[in-house]
């Protein structure tokens, strides 16, 4: 049971959404073929993990969409895809990818693919580094097995193409490490890649900084160089444990985000969860501090409008024992099955929140109010881009239904004991309320047309069915 002390800090927790504005305007935007304005999220899916290898059904991605996801990051295995000592590209592991990529496009996930080093006998980065047994090209030629498999397949988003890059024992600065061998090496691949699949998207990240070697409580190091090229995507990690830490470090996310001209998604994110969590309730290591530290992560992701893949959607098989705090996982799910059902929902609740998937026009500002369990939305809509959609996850959030507020004079509602999908309380001339599709199997609100005459709409999406008069 909480103790009084829990719970004030419980409710200091949630009063920190009555602080946040959601008032400033996003800066960068990622846009799909149609010219909508998207808004990534999901999880990263692991084919292997301590215990071996991991398995999904259509059942998990059915699971992933009602949880928010319209994207999943594939963790690729270098072993199963080259010649490095030890690897072998190996057909069947092939079709598992193409399992994968399929599960998530018949359910409106898209797909990014990230290169992990395991699986083969050893990788030494000084020697990826000095490329003196030609390396690269070795690297190159495993992602050219994924680039020609999924050039023409429009469900793949793209490739996050060099995970967590290290420095270790090399006598070398972070800076000249980043300048003199990684951008290169972006170039160099980002030239191969677009030479087969051009309007695939390139995610970069910097490189991870030895344990001991962070700056403000951030492990990965700044890019100050540019990379000079098209269609990438800035995919740094956060997995900051300190409240007062998080704006910072994505402030010079941000900064970066700027140099390379390149829109943010943030690649993994989440501090892991240590074994006692899931029975510790207080606000020291216990769940009330998850709670605090993934909503003020939360509210920094949606105030700059940034898409974010959280690790893992994965069940308890294994855990890590490289924290102070003792064992720890990346796991959503507490249970040690390959995928999991029983949530970390201390957690889970705060990943899963509303938000705009997909706009047909631009997003100018977003923010759940965890508190009072409110999504704020404003959007210039365009018609000509098509259908809008937007998450509510309502059987999560809104158990007691959930009202549609659009610019205080179009007002609809979804009542859960009626189940006849929304209803009118309230609708302007230029409203047309059949265009306002409540969809419960994907727990999304999908728009296909916005109010004509207009273009700038206020949005709320707020708990219960509301006394309007």
């Amino acid at each position: 049971m909480c103790s009084i002390s829990d719970l004030r800090f419980l409710l200091s927790i949630l009063l920190l959404s009555f602080a946040f504005s959601a008032s400033s305007q996003i800066k960068h935007g990622l846009y799909d073929a149609q010219g909508r304005h998207i808004v990534p999220r999901g999880f990263v899916i692991n084919t292997n993990d301590h215990a071996g290898e991991v398995f999904f059904n259509s059942n998990d991605y059915s699971r992933m969409v009602k949880m928010g996801a319209n994207t999943q990051v594939v963790r690729l295995e270098l072993g199963k895809l080259s010649d490095f000592p030890g690897g072998k590209l190996e057909p069947k592991y092939l079709l598992k990818l193409d399992s994968l990529v399929n599960y998530g496009k018949y359910r409106g996930i898209k797909t990014v693919f990230k290169m992990t080093v395991y699986g083969i006998e050893k990788f030494v980065w000084e020697h990826f580094w000095l490329n003196k047994k030609n390396e690269h090209k070795t690297y190159i030629d495993a992602w050219k097995v994924i680039w020609n498999r999924y050039s023409n397949n429009i469900s793949v988003l793209g490739y996050d193409v060099v995970n967590e890059p290290r420095k270790l024992s090399m006598d070398i600065t972070y800076k000249k490490l980043t300048d003199n061998y990684l951008i290169p090496l972006y170039r160099k691949i980002i030239d191969e890649s677009q030479k087969i699949n051009p309007n695939k998207k390139i995610l970069l990240q910097s490189i991870f900084m030895n344990k001991g070697e962070a700056i403000d409580n951030n492990q990965y190091a700044e890019i100050t160089t540019p990379v000079n090229r098209k269609n990438i995507i800035f995919a740094p990690h956060i997995y900051q444990d300190k409240i007062e830490y998080i704006e910072p470090v994505m402030n010079r996310f941000d900064k970066e985000s700027d140099m390379l001209e390149a829109p943010i998604l943030i690649g993994e994110w989440g501090f892991p969860t240590f074994a006692s969590t899931d029975t510790l309730i207080d606000g020291r290591l216990g769940q009330l501090k998850y709670r605090a530290l993934y909503i003020k992560t939360a509210e920094v992701f949606d105030k700059m409008g940034v898409g974010s893949i959280k690790a893992w959607f994965l069940g308890n098989r294994s855990m890590q024992n490289f924290l102070p705090g003792g064992p720890s996982t990346w796991a959503i799910f507490s249970d040690k099955t390959d995928a999991g059902t029983v949530e970390r929902k201390y957690i889970t609740d705060i990943i899963s929140r509303p938000f705009p998937q997909a706009i047909a026009g631009r997003i100018h500002s977003f923010l759940f109010n965890h508190a009072t369990r409110t999504l704020h939305l404003k959007i210039k809509a365009d018609n000509s881009k098509g259908a809008s959609e937007i998450f509510v996850g309502a059987d999560r959030h809104y158990p007691d239904g959930f009202s549609v507020v659009i610019n205080e004079d179009f007002i609809m509602y979804y009542n859960p004991l009626k189940n006849v999908g929304l209803e009118v309380y309230k609708c302007p001339e230029n409203g047309n309320p059949s265009d306002f599709i409540w969809d419960s199997s994907t727990q999304k609100l999908i728009i296909l047309k916005w109010p004509e005459g207009q273009q700038n709409f206020n949005i709320e999406i707020v708990p219960g069915i509301r006394n309007f008069d």
